[in-house]
């Protein structure tokens, strides 16, 4: 009976893990599982993560990775990786795929998701409207190889035996040269059906603002943004920050505060306006910052037929 109780000793850290890293941003089955800390690479390096409307809005092919590890130093601390490709296809029309991976303890979930995206312009040529839809594969599976006992344990069977699903996401956008407005509905399906399979943690609504100025030579740019997130089981979240970029965009530093009580800053570099690279941290949110570090990520973007 002992290796039976170790190994339900074990999906039950897995889950306290996996419900803890919801709370500190590293746990969810994708963007559209709106993380309380999600990546920090959607508020301005990769704006399609948290926005499907955002898929090939600027000519060219966009591919973007990001590699993000959490409280450093501890077995089985999650790990999540996202990795994006979307490109203008002509004629108005933006596509995209991403896939999502993370990976807590024993717990390993996973998501794919590909989208069409309409660009609408306006009677000024600047001013467009943006539309997006994605569908989206989940996938949560238990590791049976790194269980320590039993893998024939109908605990874990009867973890792995739930059910995949399909979840859609839709967006909207309103750009112009120095304007964005966002909104975003992560769980279009289970908004309609009232079957939530989401935890404590998914996203009920996205929003996003943000303005552009222009400076000079030295500082190309500043632009502010303030995102309002509804988030399932706890209070909706403020982000609010900037992004200063410098030399003709060939570096820049971020900064947003969340009011989950953490903060994500970052620096990064722009070479020859095709590879872009973003480092990234952001500290413990408030209640559990005492007992675990933050949260360390690495983005990379390339810019392909600008």
């Amino acid at each position: 009976m002992n290796y039976k109780l170790k190994i339900r000793s074990l999906i039950v850290s897995s889950l306290l893990a996996a419900g803890i890293s919801q709370q500190a941003g590293a746990q969810s089955l994708s963007n559209a599982q709106a993380l309380l800390e999600p990546s920090g690479t959607q508020y301005f390096q990769n704006q399609y993560l948290s926005n499907p409307a955002m898929a090939g809005i600027e000519a060219g092919v966009h591919i973007n990775a990001a590699y993000r590890r959490q409280w450093t130093g501890i077995d089985g601390a999650p790990t999540t990786k996202f990795f994006s490709a979307d490109a203008a296809m002509g004629n108005r029309v933006g596509g995209g795929v991403h896939v999502f991976n993370d990976v807590a303890g024993l717990i390993n979930r996973t998501r794919v998701a590909m989208t069409y995206a309409y660009h609408l312009p306006l009677t000024n040529p600047d001013q467009q409207l943006h539309f997006g839809l994605s569908l989206a594969w989940n996938v949560q599976r238990l590791d049976t190889k790194a269980v320590n006992g039993d893998p024939n344990d109908p605990s874990i069977g009867g973890f792995n035996r739930r059910d995949n699903y399909f979840e859609a996401e839709y967006g909207m956008a309103y750009t112009d040269t120095k304007l964005t407005l966002q909104a975003a509905i992560p769980n279009v399906r289970s908004l309609f059906t009232g079957d939530n399979k989401a935890v404590d943690g998914g996203g009920i609504f996205f929003t996003a603002a943000s303005y552009r100025f222009a400076v000079n030579e030295s500082v190309s740019s500043i632009e502010p943004k303030i995102c309002y997130r509804g988030v399932r089981g706890y209070d909706n979240i403020l982000d609010a920050g900037v992004n200063v970029s410098f030399l003709n965009d060939v570096a820049n530093v971020m900064a947003m505060y969340h009011t989950s009580k953490s903060l994500t800053a970052g620096i990064g570099v722009n070479i020859l306006k095709t590879v872009g690279i973003q480092a990234m941290y952001t500290t413990q949110t408030g209640g559990i910052k005492t007992y675990v570090d933050g949260t360390y990520e690495i983005g990379a973007t390339i810019n392909l037929f600008k």
